[in-house]
């Protein structure tokens, strides 16, 4: 290939390989501030030389594309990362430089095709970022070699942060390559430690090749050996079918045929999204290709080379689709791309291991030059490229694992992902190193983005629903999301807990406890909580709710998926928050449960018959608590238990004050709720025992909680 450069690589040194992310458990202190000294070196000096790649200050400040942020702020940005996240651990007290870190604190998502407001920036000059990244330099390699470290560093270590800045830094060397890829070619030049690979020849013709059915199994926990990112950690298994994928990634020749028919002009092949995309970027071949009088050339990162056929195309998710759908069209088969799952089958069965000292037997971490290299060139088991060269599209949105937690230091790393238009990407590509080279490393982009990405397709059934990533940010489903399953506070027990345990106590009285526990009712469930529990000692439980968005909360832990939600911290700051019902020791009732919206003051004929009918917070919140009260005797049999609980919070806006049961004076004398309870029940129920209450807290803010008391009466149903 036709690669103009100053320096053919065939005349420079062999480097030294690009430091691998350490073990962090495998060291004494002294061994292990020597690793991480010179990690963060190789690191820190790299990304900088990665910059040099540009071919002048005014590259530095000329947008590549106009959905990120010039240059000049991801120089800075990596090193304003380390001094924010030093801060929070408290390894340093103070900032280095506040101009330079309010400027280089957050970067861009493409949150659309056109979402970056082009405002004013007031960047700084290119040799004083330079001087901030040194004294930043110096800053960590002073807290590496002098801090107090105690071992080993894991998740709650305040080290982590140093190891958390390093890899954000070595992202970020992959996503700023990209950007400099894109940069109009006056503003890049050929920089000696960045040479592309020199190999090309003919492409091989792509097949399928099959990959038997088995088990994927991730786990990782946070005594883990190795930096994760907080996606990573958690548990998930998964059978997956039979299936064939191509030996191949698709090269440069094969997607040439899909642009020759005119794939990017019919519709037919494009999702709804992939359309949005066309409209917007006029697209008619990949981005990196160039097609000019005597043929086509490919973009690399400072140069333009004659098409290598060989090499693996590059293209966003929409692309990778929409090929997959004109093969699916021609060939009659069930052609896609890849879940997440049959990637990490792949990756099984192919014998791959991670990759140690020595160079890799892939394109990766930079072991092989600055660009990709042919398709055929690393054998993995029965395939090529299982990982490295470039990164594989998959079809599966990025969703986390089951016990996911966000680092308490950077917890929207992640979660702003959880929007099922982040899909992940595999393998890695030739410049992924450190963590982006581990089997356990997870990425999503939109999937709009570009990035040093291919794929390969796979011929295979229907795909399985990924478990919803979607996080509720309603403050008031929120709310009741921690008030049912989230944490105590101040030493008070969960109030839908409390109910149940207190009703078991009242019904395991003499008295009672030969009554029949065979269908309980709890009615204004909410989110279900009390419904769950009660189906511990009844054997069939129904839940009703007025509200569809809080039996929805119900009916996903009942199916068996996470319940996850945010929690106002104060002002625009929150906290993630996660339960499954196998958290609260509640995953053997969900056979034994059923919710259904209704109206408690006009209930289904069905819900009849129970044994025991709850009423939480209830009456006061009904337009015609006397009606309730004067049916419900209706809907359970001889004997059986009503109970009552509520704080007698009587507002006009839920219930007409002509409807009130209680709670205000009547022929001049006090008449109390419980007065109204006993006047309206005394027909057909009789007072078990006197009123308790019982306490609940409701999180509204970090530090803000509402205090309440519920009183509560169990009735017997007499005739």
């Amino acid at each position: 290939m036709d690669v103009q450069q100053d320096h053919p690589r065939n005349m420079l040194k062999t480097p030294a390989l690009f430091s691998r992310t350490p073990n962090l458990r495998d060291s004494d202190e002294t061994e292990m501030r020597s690793t991480l000294r010179h990690y963060f070196l190789d690191t820190f000096n790299t990304y900088e030389s990665l910059f040099d790649c540009l071919a002048s200050d005014n590259a530095f400040y000329t947008k590549s594309i106009s959905l990120r942020h010039p240059l000049i702020f991801y120089y800075g940005h990596t090193a304003t990362f380390f001094i924010n996240k030093l801060l929070l651990t408290r390894l340093i007290s103070q900032r280095v430089d506040e101009r330079m870190e309010s400027i280089f604190a957050v970067g861009v998502d493409e949150m659309s095709w056109d979402d970056l407001n082009d405002a004013n920036y007031s960047w700084p000059k290119v040799h004083e970022v330079k001087a901030y990244r040194d004294k930043v330099r110096q800053l960590v390699l002073e807290l590496i070699d002098h801090a107090p470290l105690q071992m080993p560093i894991d998740w709650d270590n305040p080290w982590w942060a140093i190891i958390m800045g390093i890899e954000h830094e070595r992202i970020h060397l992959e996503t700023s390559s990209v950007l400099i890829r894109q940069h109009h070619l006056s503003m890049v030049k050929p920089s000696l430690k960045w040479q592309p690979n020199r190999i090309s020849g003919p492409a091989p013709e792509n097949q399928l090749m099959s990959v038997a059915a088995g088990k994927v199994l991730l786990g990782k926990d946070k005594t883990s050996p190795f930096y994760g990112w907080d996606n990573e950690y958690g548990v998930h298994e998964a059978d997956i079918s039979a299936f064939k994928a191509s030996e191949y990634l698709v090269s440069n020749q094969e997607f040439l045929e899909f642009v020759n028919i005119g794939g990017y002009q019919k519709p037919e092949y494009w999702t709804e999204e992939g359309h949005g995309w066309l409209a917007f970027s006029k697209a008619q071949y990949p981005t990196f290709w160039r097609k000019k009088p005597d043929g086509w050339y490919l973009r690399l990162m400072t140069a333009e080379a004659t098409m290598p056929w060989d090499w693996p195309v590059e293209v966003n998710y929409h692309e990778a689709k929409a090929f997959c759908n004109w093969k699916k069209l021609q060939t009659g088969q069930p052609v896609r791309l890849p879940t997440e799952d049959e990637w990490y089958r792949l990756y099984d069965v192919s014998g791959m291991q991670e990759i140690g000292s020595t160079a890799a037997p892939a394109n990766l971490h930079l072991d092989h030059g600055a660009s990709p290299c042919p398709v055929n060139q690393f054998k993995h088991g029965d395939f090529y490229d299982v990982v490295g060269n470039v990164w594989q599209w998959t079809e599966t949105p990025i969703y986390p694992f089951e016990g996911f937690d966000v680092h308490p230091i950077y917890d929207d790393f992640t979660t702003p992902t959880f929007d099922e238009r982040h899909n992940l990407i595999k393998g890695g590509s030739w410049i992924s190193s450190g963590n982006e080279s581990l089997r356990s490393s997870r990425y999503a982009f939109r999937r709009h983005f570009f990035q040093h990405a291919g794929f390969r397709y796979v011929v295979s059934g229907d795909i399985n629903p990924v478990p919803s990533s979607h996080y509720e940010t309603d403050k008031l489903m929120s709310e009741y999301a921690e008030f049912h399953y989230g944490d105590e506070y101040f030493g008070v027990a969960n109030f839908s807990k409390a109910l149940v345990d207190l009703s078991m106590q009242t019904l395991n009285t003499p008295e009672l406890q030969q009554l029949p526990r065979h269908k309980a009712l709890d009615l204004g469930c909410a989110s279900g909580r009390a419904t769950f529990e009660l189906a511990q000692y009844f054997d069939d439980v129904t839940g009703v709710d007025f509200s569809a968005r809080f039996i929805g909360q119900a009916v996903q832990l009942a199916n068996g998926a996470t319940l996850r939600y945010t929690l106002i911290d104060e002002g625009e700051l929150v906290s993630y928050k996660s339960r499954t019902l196998a958290d609260l020791g509640l995953s053997n009732t969900t056979a034994k449960v059923e919710f259904f919206q209704g109206d408690a003051c006009n209930l289904k004929p069905v819900l009849t018959g129970y044994d025991f009918i709850m009423a939480a917070n209830l009456i006061d919140r009904l337009y015609d608590p006397a009606k309730f009260l004067n049916h419900i005797h209706e809907r359970l049999n001889i004997g059986g238990v009503l109970m009552l609980a509520s704080p007698y919070t009587w507002l006009s806006e839920h219930t007409p004050r002509k409807d009130w049961i209680g709670g205000f004076k009547k022929d001049g004398e006090t008449f109390s709720t419980f007065d109204g309870l006993q006047a309206l029940l005394s027909q057909h129920f009789q007072l078990i025992q006197q009123p308790v209450e019982v306490a609940f807290v409701i999180r509204e803010t970090k530090r803000k909680f509402q205090h309440t008391l519920s009183e509560v009466t169990f009735w017997q149903r007499m005739i």
